[in-house]
């Protein structure tokens, strides 16, 4: 008898000991609403073997729907459907082993209730205009978490690769800045999680979805500084990367599946073939590389025609938008990603957010590249996008080498102004130009007054064009300023220095416009008072365009609507330039007189012609 008690006390030993070593690791996400419009939910629980247990709950309006076990015997994906009848509150979903009774572990869940008016919050659109920033070169407003124990990647502020210490508390406390400077968005580069060894500051490598970087703030950081933005009239932007993570991501010491990571988590580069999902002469080869090559061996490259990433990803997004109270989404290296997935992700985003907006990035200078993807667009091969904007990468490019150029036409094979007209006369290959992006410069471009050789002249032309163009205009710190960069090869560094002012002890202080040279206050001063006039400029909001084809190195088009009208007339040549006003009598039939929103000058347009003064920006409102 004694025998057969130790072996059932041994028995017994062996099966409670497994249920010691059960702990939940991760749960994403970790809390979710009632009273969304996508009725199932679907959970990632993560810890060692967890894959043995089964998930129960009890909770009215709730049940389990459905559990999913992939390779790894870690994971388990629990899909919850919430009807409508759930109500905000706390639940537990209970972890039992098979052939027990008793739970091994228990998970507390949080259904929220959502803020009032979320479903229909208003994205951003062509009556804004967006402020990118990029957080750790803007503001440092908290230095005690400039560098944290445990992350490697500590400030250095001399190293144009480092960290430099800048923050959601500076952000915040800069907010009047922006808003009195007239912008009504900003669009902070990524703020997650990215502990990697090295060049951590842009936020593009991931490693963990649902953390704000520490060194940033934390995750009620983030809602204050959207709730502060919100509190002056500014809407926030989030950026996100559906392609990529970085490789010290969590995932990558526990793959969830073989094929979570593309190329079977083999770092096969991409060869950036961007048009070959979309190529009817394209090889099945090329596709792949393009969507499951690694954009570097320190970015594996996510794989999302599996479906449980692809979900994940898709929730991951709605997350911060309910989270945050965010006002759109702007999603970085857009097309590299599965294009199935993006039909589904942009149709989910959109049908929880209706008037939302969402902007990707399809770094191509070729209009139907870009116009491929935006919602409306009857593709040749019947592929269907929901996303409602796109960066434009096409305009922008005929703005900067339009400008820059010295040639006063395309005769010679350079460029000119007519790259902008005829880029701009692309339109109609797109569902919705309107609601495109036009950008000056970003994060990964030679700064703009740098590549227009640091004449003021241009510059101005450039900051007119980007405003009064049918699109919505977006800017980049420090362009108000005149910052300057490399303009020959990639240069990373010369394109994200530090706003100054944004860090103690700094000479020149932007903010306040200490130290700053005449030039910059000039410009700075300019351009604060073509935003705020935008902000009431409907016409340009809205109103149709119409525009003549560039010559004598000038171009003029019209916005106009109702009884507003706009010229804008841009002069690249040295010296003053009368134009004759019959040829824009479609436009200034019965019109006496414009008035310059920038100086207040007043031209006679009641006259056979009008003479532009030398290097000049127009936006004559017109009486």
């Amino acid at each position: 008898m004694k025998r057969i008690a130790a072996l059932a006390l041994l028995a017994s030993a062996c099966t409670l000991a497994p249920a010691a070593s059960y702990r939940i690791d991760h749960v994403e996400p970790a809390f979710w609403w009632t009273g969304m419009q996508h009725k199932t939910l679907q959970l990632l629980v993560h810890g060692p073997a967890l894959a043995e247990l089964r998930p129960a709950l009890d909770y009215p309006g709730v049940r389990v729907a459905a559990v999913t076990r992939l390779a790894s015997p870690n994971y388990l994906f629990i899909d919850l459907a919430i009807d409508d009848s759930a109500r905000p509150g706390s639940f537990d979903i209970a972890f039992t082993a098979a052939g027990t009774t008793r739970p091994a572990l228990r998970q507390r869940y949080e259904l929220r209730a959502r803020a009032p008016g979320s479903a229909q919050r208003q994205g951003f659109g062509p009556a804004d205009v967006i402020y990118q920033v990029m957080p750790d070169r803007f503001a440092n407003g908290d230095p005690a978490n400039d560098s944290v124990a445990g992350m490697a990647d500590k400030v250095d502020r001399v190293n144009g690769g480092g960290r430099h210490g800048g923050d959601l508390a500076g952000m915040t406390a800069h907010l009047d800045y922006v808003a009195a400077l007239g912008f009504t968005q900003i669009w902070p580069t990524p703020l997650v999680e990215n502990d990697m060894p090295a060049f951590t500051y842009h936020g593009y490598a991931a490693t963990d979805f649902y953390r704000i970087d520490r060194r940033y703030g934390s995750n009620e950081d983030y809602r204050r500084f959207v709730q502060a933005a919100r509190e002056r009239g500014i809407g926030v932007i989030q950026d996100v990367v559906l392609n990529h993570i970085g490789s010290r991501h969590w995932w990558m010491q526990d793959l969830p599946a073989p094929d979570w990571i593309g190329y079977q988590g083999k770092p096969v580069l991409t060869a950036h073939h961007r048009t070959a999902t979309m190529d009817p002469y394209g090889s099945r080869a090329d596709a792949r590389n393009f969507t499951e090559g690694w954009f570097a061996t320190a970015m594996p490259d996510l794989n999302q025609a599996n479906p449980l990433l692809a979900n994940y990803l898709i929730q991951n997004a709605i997350w911060w938008i309910e989270y945050a109270g965010l006002s759109g989404l702007r999603v970085d290296t857009y097309g590299y990603s599965n294009p199935d997935f993006l039909t589904e992700w942009s149709r989910r985003l959109m049908a929880e957010y209706p008037r939302l907006n969402l902007v990707g990035e399809e770094w191509s200078t070729r209009v139907p590249v870009v116009a491929r993807w935006q919602r409306g667009k009857r593709n040749f091969d019947g592929y269907v996008s929901h996303m409602p904007s796109m960066m434009d990468f096409p305009l922008n490019d005929a703005l900067r080498k339009g400008l820059a150029s010295a040639a006063a036409n395309n005769h010679d094979g350079g460029f000119s102004l007519t790259d902008l007209y005829e880029t701009l006369s692309l339109d109609y290959l797109y569902p919705d130009p309107s609601s495109l992006v036009l950008f000056e410069g970003n994060h990964d471009l030679p700064r703009a007054f740098s590549i227009l050789h640091e004449d003021v002249a241009l510059w101005r032309m450039a900051m007119t064009y980007v405003l009064t163009a049918p699109r919505i205009p977006q800017l980049y710190y420090g362009s108000e300023i005149l910052m300057t960069s490399t303009t020959q090869g990639r240069d990373d560094a010369s394109y994200r220095r530090d706003f100054p002012g944004g860090w103690p002890g700094d000479t020149v202080n932007a903010f306040t416009g200490a130290g700053l040279a005449p030039a910059q206050r000039e410009a700075q001063a300019w351009l604060k008072k073509l935003l705020n006039w935008r902000k009431n400029a409907s016409v340009i909001h809205h109103g149709r365009t119409l525009h003549f084809g560039p010559e004598h190195n000038t171009y003029i088009y019209f916005r106009h609507g109702g009884q507003a009208k706009v010229m804008v007339a841009l002069n690249k040549n040295a010296a003053a330039t009368t134009l004759p006003l019959a040829r824009f009598g479609e436009m200034l039939a019965g019109i006496k007189r414009g008035r310059d929103v920038a100086s207040g000058a007043v031209f006679d347009l009641a006259q056979d012609t009008v003479t532009l003064p030398a290097r000049s920006a127009l936006i004559l409102e017109l009486e």
